[in-house]
């Protein structure tokens, strides 16, 4: 509750003391505060669940389902009983429901069971559970129940909630408001007991001490910075970045390397086939020629390769290609009754994809794609033949293109001699097992995002490396590298990721900007290089596989269009876009919430220091009567409160901040700039109000008057040096102050109410050429604070 914050606790203590000493009124006064400042927090943590509750809707996955017949994208609360659920590798099963088709597809059901390993399930009819999660193969299942009706939903809404840890900066506030907190309550104590004893005016010592615990309590502090990291991820949200940790909006302003996917990150992810070279009469066809008879044969294997329902960009555009030229053209070469055998999915070990068919007589039928290297390997190749289609590969590569080779078994899909099974027996285990020729070569164009140079550009005007990761030919991915303005070098292949050892490869990563032929797997084992080396690491990707990685880098990365619910789950940020322009976008949002969050700060310190040094004057010298009253210190903090957290939080941002390096990651809460500022600033204060307390010839009245109207005012000057003074925002939080001071004065019985004397005009006419001339001060500027 707002009302049991320390400072309000505080308050009402006083207005206790003052009911005790016979001073109804100003105890009213003071609950008044309480109330307006306990008013203040509600709004500001209002704000901050605003912020993640909208957060948390941007955060649920879209579900892929049919609904009478039209396929659709829909959040997981607008499933319906009789939807068909699409299950894709990755997926996290949105409802209750009954397969309907599947081909191996597994099911990690721990959420539900605690059951590590996957579970079998594609029978018909056999039912499966909202939250299990599609650790292989795909399928279709009907929606039979939903939301609380579940299984899940029955176990309990707790398993859907999960608490944001708190972030390092969270950790550091605590510890430092904790023990700052046991401090000054022991240092009032014994100030307390001193005073009491020295004078025997208790209840004055008391309110004395009182006033100097206000002065000294962090508050704001775990405030402001709570609030920044909730409204900074909403601000990420706004564009197109949703970050599922707070810790994600800390950690960007020190992110020295982004490691990037360029399928769909920095391209646009729109493959279309580009050229078709069959093998071994080396025949090419481009989009602008008809597709002749020579092409169609490879055409037709490149489509037996690929799944009927394709979800990869690659075999998305081969389907498209083949359904535009071929099923028209040639319907002989097109088979989409036959039904599928078998699948031999890609491995590390051989980038290829194979599946067995049978036409209608009961034949068998082979067909295969992937890396061409790969498929020389699978052919069993000489190595004069080979070397010629990995020649004819390269060329392709050279234009950007990403390039398949296909093949097909040498007769339907007969089996090594060495082999004793026969096309009526089980599936051998191994693709190897098959005989394989060479079709031919298929290349894909995927043209870059045209924001992505300017992008990369700006990181790397920041200071940030960009890495590129690709699962293409060396040649094609430093062909995109180089349209994306990546430095130049030689990329590193996945093979010889695994053949240096870390020291090597901690050597080698500092000066490369691409990696070809990467598996998923290898992401982790760069991840870790990258730290090993002193980076921290942004690292993207979408897949099951990914999710280590994801985990393992500073800021994970997940692609929220194309993404696995696993990488989504597995990440920080999502991009909701799969838009590398949106991450670098996140850096300046991340260092623009950082520079905020150390103007606030810094702030926070140097009004704090005047008012503790006033506070502190009469328990040290007890003939010094006390000036600033609790009843003062609560109308200051209904500046403060503002200023830190409205103020400060939307100065948008410099353009010095893209153009200087990344914050270290361990750099403190208070860096020395910070506490080197704030002393500054107010130590100036301190002596103006010292000054204006010893005035000589003066009431305690009109000192305290004083006294109060320079803190008022010169905590608007507090805002005007510590923003952004080009910023409205700025110019209406430097009047915050001033606004108050003239509300004080011009509401009748306020003043005396307040124990104030009325400010003759003369002083008045002072104080608003003190602020003018305060306002340049050249003492912290608005480019000092951002840095």
């Amino acid at each position: 509750m707002a009302v049991l914050e320390p400072t309000n606790l505080l308050l009402l203590a006083c207005a206790l003391i003052y009911l005790w000493i016979g001073e109804p009124a100003e105890a009213a006064i003071l609950l008044v505060f309480v109330a307006a400042i306990s008013g203040l927090d509600v709004v500001q943590q209002h704000r901050s669940r605003r912020a993640l509750a909208e957060l948390a809707r941007m955060a649920a996955p879209a579900v892929s389902l049919r609904r009478h017949g039209q396929e659709l994208s829909l959040p997981p609360d607008q499933v319906q009983q009789g939807d068909l659920l699409r299950l894709e590798e990755g997926d996290r099963v949105a409802a209750d429901a009954h397969i309907t088709e599947a081909a191996g597809l597994w099911l990690d059901e721990s959420l539900l069971t605690g059951e590590a390993l996957p579970v079998l399930r594609q029978r018909v009819g056999e039912p499966i559970q909202a939250g299990a999660l599609v650790a292989s193969g795909r399928g279709w299942a009907e929606v039979v129940a939903m939301g609380a009706d579940t299984e899940l939903g029955r176990i309990g809404a707790s398993l859907l909630q999960v608490n944001p840890p708190l972030t390092r900066l969270q950790r550091q506030t605590r510890r430092l408001t904790s023990r700052l907190t046991i401090a000054i309550l022991a240092l009032t104590t014994v100030l307390l007991l001193i005073h009491g004893a020295v004078t025997g005016r208790w209840s004055e010592a008391l309110l004395a001490t009182l006033a100097l615990a206000l002065a000294l309590l962090p508050n704001e502090i775990p405030v402001v910075l709570a609030l920044f990291l909730a409204l900074g991820a909403l601000r990420l949200g706004r564009i197109g970045v949703l970050a599922r940790w707070p810790a994600a909006v800390e950690s960007l302003g020190s992110t020295t390397v982004l490691a990037v996917d360029k399928t769909g990150t920095l391209t646009q992810n729109r493959m279309a086939v580009a050229a078709l070279l069959t093998w071994p009469q080396a025949e090419g066809w481009r989009p602008h020629q008809p597709l002749a008879e020579p092409w169609h044969r490879l055409l037709e294997l490149a489509v037996l390769a690929s799944r009927l329902d394709p979800v990869d960009a690659m075999e998305v555009a081969i389907q498209r290609l083949a359904s535009e030229r071929l099923r028209h053209q040639n319907s002989d070469h097109f088979h989409p009754d036959w039904p599928l055998l078998g699948e031999y999915p890609i491995t590390q070990d051989l980038l290829v994809v194979s599946q067995l068919w049978s036409d209608a007589d009961g034949t068998q039928h082979i067909a295969a794609k992937g890396a061409p290297e790969a498929i020389a390997a699978l052919c069993h190749l000489e190595p004069g033949t080979a070397a010629r289609l990995l020649q004819a590969a390269e060329q392709l590569s050279q234009e950007g293109l990403r390039v398949l080779a296909v093949a097909s078994g040498l007769d339907g899909a007969p089996r090594h001699p060495e082999l004793s099974t026969t096309e009526s027996e089980p599936l051998p285990p191994q693709v190897h097992d098959f005989l394989f020729q060479p079709i031919g070569l298929i290349a894909f164009a995927d043209p870059i995002r045209p924001e992505v140079p300017l992008a990369i550009a700006r990181a790397q005007a920041a200071g940030v490396r960009v890495v590129m990761i690709s699962g293409d030919a060396p040649a094609t991915a430093r062909s995109i590298a180089d349209q994306a303005g990546l430095p130049p070098g030689e990329p590193i292949c996945g093979a010889e990721l695994g053949r240096l050892d870390p020291s090597q490869l901690a050597r080698r990563i500092q000066n490369t900007a691409v990696f070809a032929r990467v598996m998923p797997q290898q992401k982790l084992q760069l991840v870790r290089a990258l730290q090993a080396a002193g980076e921290v690491v942004a690292m993207g990707g979408d897949g099951v596989n990914d999710a280590p990685a994801l985990k393992a880098a500073d800021i994970g990365v997940a692609m929220g269009k194309r993404g696995t619910a696993v990488a989504r789950e597995a990440a920080d940020l999502v991009l909701l876009r799969d838009d590398f322009s949106a991450l670098v976008d996140a850096l300046a949002l991340g260092r623009r919430i950082e520079a905020n969050l150390h103007r606030a700060l810094g702030y926070t310190l140097a009004i704090h220091l005047p008012i503790a040094v006033l506070s502190l004057m009469p328990l040290l010298l007890p003939q010094l009567p006390l000036l600033l009253l609790p009843v003062h210190i609560a109308l200051l903090h209904l500046v403060i409160d503002p200023a830190c957290t409205v103020v400060f939080e939307g100065i948008p941002a410099t353009p010095q901040l893209m153009q200087q390096p990344p914050r270290p990651a361990d750099a403190p809460l208070f860096t020395a700039q910070t506490w080197h500022q704030a002393l500054v600033q107010g130590g100036l204060l301190s002596a103006l109000v010292l000054a204006a307390a010893f005035w000589p010839d003066l009431a305690v009245t009109e000192q305290r008057s004083w006294v109060f109207a320079l803190l008022l005012i010169s905590g608007g000057v507090l805002v005007w040096w510590n923003g952004d003074r080009r910023s409205t925002l700025t110019r209406a939080g430097s009047l915050i102050g001033v606004g108050l001071w003239l509300l004080v004065q011009v509401i009748p019985g306020l003043a005396p109410l307040l124990e104030l004397a009325p400010t003759p005009p003369a002083l008045a006419l002072g104080f608003t050429a003190l602020v003018i001339a305060l306002a340049w001060v050249p003492v912290g500027s608005s480019s000092a604070a951002a840095q």
